[in-house]
């Protein structure tokens, strides 16, 4: 007889199945937070304006958002091992075209091609972890897989300040370069075999409206910044039609059969409650991401380096809470575990208020534990929720309709922190003190924002969900069918 900790524990055809997706996903997590940490260095190598560089950022993002809606259909169109290669090796050439890139223009242009490489892997890695896990184990493969998701962008700033000290910019995109080759050689030998079986049509008319609503959004966010507030026609106007392109999608896709995200998922509260936790996480989460190594840097006066060291206790804090966080998950609900990650995230949010006052780096560096402890559970549970009682041929819709929130709302949140932060820094004195109390006064937003969350959490289950029967599960997908 089986007892309960064998039924819990992740089969060796999973765990290989997860290791094979990670080592891919890699790249793509260090790659972001590496050219972030170098934008000022290239810069200042290809002899441009702060402007045209961010382009190298911009165009990267824009890509990647706009290939998200496609991820489904091409999944059950060609299949997932073959769109998963696809997708990495798209990565790798324009890693490669990165690094070798001669004036401003071809690196913009080969970051975009690097960004529809990166935008369809995310979808697919968690469609098909998740059509092989089944729906009683989802709690600790989200716990597991979103690891290199918490920790590659503590260390990643470590590692582009080491290389932008030490080397030339060009290998900032070439470390993708052996990743992406281990990755693609163990992708090719270790995942199932999966021919793609749908032979309807691209929904053409969903993805001409989804795509460039995600583009219009995407890059009206990133000008908040640049233009210091929302209130500017670059900002406002493409914003404005990407909303009005998403509001036709969405009528469009209640009245598709198929079409290219399924909306109608938001039908189901816990769906529907993740999905707008998603979205906020991004003045969480990400909003916290963008303040912390400021923080560090103009307050501090610490360099890039020093800064992703003294970041390196969130990422332990995440490490320390993400396995028992999916399996409180799997055993109790989504519900009650966000809540008590969202308290700890106000609570390790609670010192950086205060940091106006004679900064402790012991205290600050406890609170980043307890900080990066509160994310790692919240977020854990709260992609759990996303996906308990989806059918299987709902995954990959499910997939795309959440890394499109997580995208959007990122960039959100960002934004609109980064103008939260202006205001602050302009009512202050330019000294260190006054850019202090402008930070402490930006993380009591974050707290606010915080706190807003736990309405949409009280959507989520209190309990696990029954797995769906799994009679429609591809034979590709099975866990069996991994270890053959």
């Amino acid at each position: 007889m089986t007892s309960a900790s064998e039924k819990d524990k992740l089969d060796p055809a999973l765990r290989k199945l997860m290791g094979i997706l990670i080592i891919g996903i890699i790249a793509v997590l260090l790659d972001t937070t590496i050219v972030n940490v170098a934008i000022n260095t290239l810069r200042q190598e290809l002899n441009v304006s702060v402007s045209t560089i961010q382009w190298v950022n911009t165009g990267y993002l824009l890509a990647l958002g706009m290939v998200i809606p496609l991820t489904a259909w091409t999944v059950a169109r060609f299949g997932a091992k073959r769109m998963w290669l696809f997708s990495l090796a798209l990565f790798l050439i324009g890693s490669v075209l990165s690094g070798i890139a001669w004036d401003i223009n071809s690196l913009i242009g080969f970051r975009v091609l690097q960004g529809i490489g990166g935008g369809l892997m995310f979808p697919i890695l968690q469609t098909l972890l998740l059509q092989a896990a089944g729906a009683q184990r989802v709690g600790r493969l989200m716990a597991v897989v979103g690891m290199p998701a918490v920790v590659v962008p503590i260390l990643g700033p470590v590692a582009g300040g080491l290389i932008i000290s030490n080397a030339s910019w060009r290998w900032i995109f070439f470390i993708n370069i052996p990743i992406c080759l281990i990755g693609l050689v163990m992708a090719w030998r270790g995942l199932p075999e999966s021919s793609g079986r749908s032979k309807s049509g691209l929904d053409v008319l969903g993805l001409v409206l989804l795509s460039p609503a995600l583009a219009g959004m995407l890059y009206g966010l990133s000008q908040v910044g640049a233009k210091g507030g929302f209130a500017h026609t670059s900002v406002i106007a493409p914003i404005a039609v990407g909303l009005a392109l998403l509001a036709a999608f969405i009528l469009h896709a209640l009245r598709t059969d198929e079409p290219v995200v399924d909306v109608r998922l938001f039908r189901l509260r816990s769906f529907t409650g993740s999905g707008v936790l998603l979205f906020i996480s991004g003045l969480s989460l990400y909003g916290v991401m963008m303040l912390l190594p400021l923080y560090y840097q103009q307050v501090g006066g610490h360099s890039a380096l020093k800064t992703g060291l003294l970041l390196v206790p969130q990422g332990v804090g995440s490490l320390l809470t993400r396995g028992p966080a999916g399996r409180l998950t799997d055993k109790m609900g989504p519900r009650p575990v966000v809540l008590v990650g969202m308290a700890l995230t106000a609570l390790g949010m609670a010192a950086y208020t205060q940091a106006a006052h004679s900064p402790n780096y012991v205290v600050l560096s406890a609170s980043l534990v307890i900080l990066g402890a509160g994310l790692g559970a919240a977020t854990v549970s709260v992609m759990t929720a996303a996906f308990q009682g989806l059918q299987p041929g709902q995954i990959p819709h499910a997939s795309s309709a959440t890394r499109i929130l997580q995208q959007v709302g990122g960039s959100f949140g960002t934004a609109v922190l980064a103008v939260i932060l202006q205001w602050q820094l302009s009512g202050h004195a330019q000294d260190a003190a006054g850019r202090a109390a402008a930070f402490g006064n930006t993380f009591w937003w974050v707290l606010g924002f915080a706190a807003v969350s736990v309405a949409p959490a009280l959507l989520l289950p209190h309990r696990t969900r029954r797995p769906q029967p799994q009679s429609t599960v591809p034979a590709e997908a099975t866990s069996e069918s991994l270890s053959k």
